[in-house]
């Protein structure tokens, strides 16, 4: 399929409450597959997305899926945003990352203080944030703010933003409980270290930020137990009920989206391939292979079975905030399993179709191949740990009380 101009990939004006509004964007990731196909080779190579994809990103309406519609965005139903997620990760798995990580900061943004949208997107309604969220640097208070310094990792996209959130804990006094924020700062007065040579997920580009004593104001802060509660600075400017949502279950669901995407797309690329081979040594046709048969069974029923119940969930989640309702802890930790567990078996998935793939799979120029890494390299972060997050669900299930709150 030949590669379809970037130009002509463009979002119409409507309204967040259009009904074809999803079916659109679906239908622009479509139309993008080709071209990023085709882009994947470059990103490993560069280890980081060509500006040209952050473009066709922007016509396309991603990045503004889930900005607030005062600010020009779409306020699309998060189902729409990691749909559209998943297809680009069946061909390039390292955009969809980006375009996850990247584009769910604008719902979060939505989330903070009102001055603190006003300085971003007053001047650029397109602005770009990425972010760092481990708390590995250094917060010292100051009169009005903090004083922030110290390097911050696994930065995705950020050679393509403007702004970036950062992890820390604020000071409390002694006995208090940890008072764990995103801190708001501009990249200018930020350093970004070229480290990411790595083996998976190449094309993100999630480099390390340094920032030497920079200050960030009040305001360009965000509790992360405001985001548990539902209850944000941002939510009297910002009332839709997409702002209501936990921020752990979003945040969450961005970097746990591309597995599945990457599962589907080995998926389609074991069947093409797998239809039409012929086994060198017997001639034997490879379709005829019970084996390949029963994984392929098993790939597409287990893909199902995610995507149906990661929909299910935020649908939930979605229904409890317009009913202006707070969705049961024992669901949300219920909910934070499934994601994580989502990318387990994605994983799973990949590692039978590659073994079934034979030698061909081992050639850097295999599709399989880039699959096989990258949804490794997705199993690595850290929100996608199982063990975690599975044994939280088992607590809460034998009757203890939670013990994670990034839920």
């Amino acid at each position: 399929m030949p590669a379809q101009p970037t130009e002509s990939i463009e979002l119409h004006q409507v309204s967040a409450a259009d009904t074809h509004l999803r079916e659109k964007l679906l239908d622009n990731a479509e139309r993008l597959l080709p071209v990023l196909a085709e882009r994947v080779a470059t990103s490993e190579q560069n280890r980081s997305l060509s500006p040209q994809t952050i473009t066709d990103f922007r016509a396309a309406g991603f990045w503004r899926m889930l900005q607030p519609t005062r600010w020009g965005g779409l306020e699309v139903h998060p189902n729409t945003f990691f749909d559209v997620q998943i297809k680009l990760a069946t061909v390039h798995p390292s955009a969809a990352w980006v375009m996850g990580v990247v584009a769910v900061h604008n719902w979060q943004l939505a989330l903070f203080a009102p001055q603190a949208q006003e300085d971003v997107w007053g001047p650029d309604v397109g602005a770009l944030v990425s972010s760092s969220y481990a708390p590995t640097g250094r917060v010292e208070a100051t009169q009005g703010g903090y004083i922030l310094s110290g390097r911050w990792s696994f930065s995705s996209g950020v050679d393509h933003c403007d702004w970036v959130f950062l992890g820390g804990f604020a000071p409390t006094p002694e006995g208090s409980p940890p008072d764990m924020r995103t801190f708001l700062v501009p990249l200018s007065h930020a350093t970004i270290e070229d480290t990411w040579h790595t083996m998976a997920l190449r094309g993100t580009g999630s480099k390390d930020v340094l920032l030497d004593g920079v200050f960030v104001p009040e305001h360009r802060t965000h509790k992360m137990s405001d985001g548990f509660r539902c209850d944000n600075p941002g939510n009297e400017s910002n009332p839709s009920p997409l702002f209501r949502l936990p921020f752990g279950q979003v945040f969450v669901r961005s970097v746990s989206t591309t597995s599945i995407g990457i599962a589907k797309g080995a998926l389609a690329f074991y069947r093409s391939v797998t239809q039409s081979k012929v086994g060198a040594a017997d001639g034997n046709r490879a379709a005829r292979d019970p084996s390949a048969q029963m994984a392929c069974a098993r790939a597409a029923s287990t893909l199902d079975q995610l995507e149906l119940v990661l929909h299910r969930n935020m649908d939930t989640l979605m229904a409890d905030a317009r009913a202006g309702e707070r969705t049961a802890i024992d669901q949300r930790v219920a909910y934070r399993w499934d994601s994580s567990e989502a990318v387990s078996k994605a994983v799973s998935v990949v590692d039978e179709l590659f073994a079934l793939c034979g030698g061909r799979a081992l050639f850097l120029s295999s599709p399989m191949h880039r699959y096989f890494v990258d949804v490794h390299g997705a199993r690595a972060h850290y929100a996608n740990r199982p063990d975690a997050s599975g044994r939280n669900f088992g607590r809460v299930q034998l009757g203890m009380r939670t013990t994670d709150f990034f839920i």
